[in-house]
């Protein structure tokens, strides 16, 4: 029975142990967070679902569905209400055609990509990690430890040694790290030099709440981008969340989310109110709106974005060669693409080398 440390506890740390426990490997996960998941949280309360995360995955993906027929929850993926986006330019909303959303934002989307949206499960994304959490928790050959910091991995007789915060040590035959790249980086030191320039970028999304009564516009659409001049307080995009997919907040309800690329000050000094008038006050420079929000989600993500280049590929080929033949791999978005499909991807053939060492 081989023995398995994964490091990193989000979408990709969680696939590579159900995967390399259904093979009959013996899995230790452990996760610095006090919770497993990563970036995809979802909260469901008072009949709405609030995406604190990623809200889907692109419709094109094979490898996310072939995921959830594997867990069981294929039946419960879906799809967009609408394609139908629109863009502001300082002035009013005006409808975009396929990809120009894209435009708006100031990046580029592949060809074959361009007005397919994307998909997500029936009770928000984190219906996959809590599925894929479910399976780990009822499989006597896996040991999950949250709140668990790595802080060591070093070569010890007959395999690796994984050394946690507060003494524990973890024997294993190969080491996945499933984390980001700074994290990486200072696990495995001179081998992984090259990732400590892995560039990342920061989020602030708010969800806000409102009666349907209460916003004038037709919320015909997914939502909005907002032109790259024109993104004041970093305010880039905004989802109609309830227009997007169903089931998404109580009959009479609407549900929006707003996306910001936050200052560095602004990230750490706003408390949530803050963020949430700022939310308010943005949506209200595009569509009329009545009153303030009955309730708001605000969520922070600080560096956690990875952001996917070229240059940043290089970093990645570079470290895994120096990792050849060490029993040490690399899997998820941090290092393979970002994108939920990435990861997955990523934790799939990570999972399969693992099997091969």
């Amino acid at each position: 029975m081989r023995r398995i440390a994964i490091v990193g506890g989000g979408l990709a740390g969680c696939i590579v142990a159900f995967r390399r426990a259904a093979a009959g490997d013996r899995v230790t996960l452990v996760e610095a967070a006090p919770r497993i998941g990563g970036q995809l949280w979802t909260e469901r309360t008072s009949g709405f679902v609030v995406e604190h995360g990623a809200e889907g995955f692109i419709a094109r993906s094979e490898a996310v569905p072939a995921l959830a027929d594997a867990l069981g929850i294929a039946g419960d993926l879906v799809g967009q209400e609408t394609h139908r986006s629109f863009g502001f330019d300082g002035a009013a909303l005006r409808e975009l055609a396929p990809g120009e959303a894209a435009a708006f934002l100031g990046f580029q989307v592949p060809r074959d990509e361009l007005g397919k949206g994307i998909r997500t499960f029936r009770l928000g994304m984190a219906q996959l990690t809590e599925t894929l959490a479910r399976a780990l928790a009822s499989d006597e050959r896996v040991d999950v430890r949250t709140s668990a910091a790595a802080v060591s991995l070093e070569r010890a007789a007959g395999g690796l040694r994984l050394a946690l915060a507060g003494g524990a040590e973890i024997d294993a035959d190969v080491v996945v790290l499933a984390t980001h790249a700074a994290g990486a980086a200072a696990l495995l030191g001179e081998p992984a030099r090259a990732l400590r320039g892995a560039e990342t970028l920061s989020s602030v999304t708010v969800s806000l709440a409102y009666p349907r009564a209460a916003i004038e516009h037709p919320l015909d659409g997914t939502g909005f981008v907002v032109a790259a001049g024109h993104q004041a307080h970093g305010f880039r995009a905004c989802t109609f969340t309830t227009s997007k997919f169903a089931d998404r907040a109580p009959a009479g309800h609407v549900a929006l989310r707003l996306f910001f690329r936050p200052e560095p000050a602004d990230l750490e000094q706003m408390n949530d109110d803050a963020w949430a008038a700022r939310a308010e006050a943005s949506l209200a420079r595009v569509l009329p709106v009545r009153g303030s929000s009955e309730r708001a989600w605000v969520s922070r993500w600080s560096s956690a974005l990875p952001v996917s280049t070229p240059a940043h590929a290089a970093r990645v080929r570079e470290t895994e060669q120096a990792l050849a033949g060490s029993g040490v791999l690399l899997a998820g978005s941090a290092f393979h693409g970002s994108g939920i499909d990435a990861a997955v991807r990523s934790a799939e053939a990570a999972a399969e080398r693992a099997g091969a060492l």
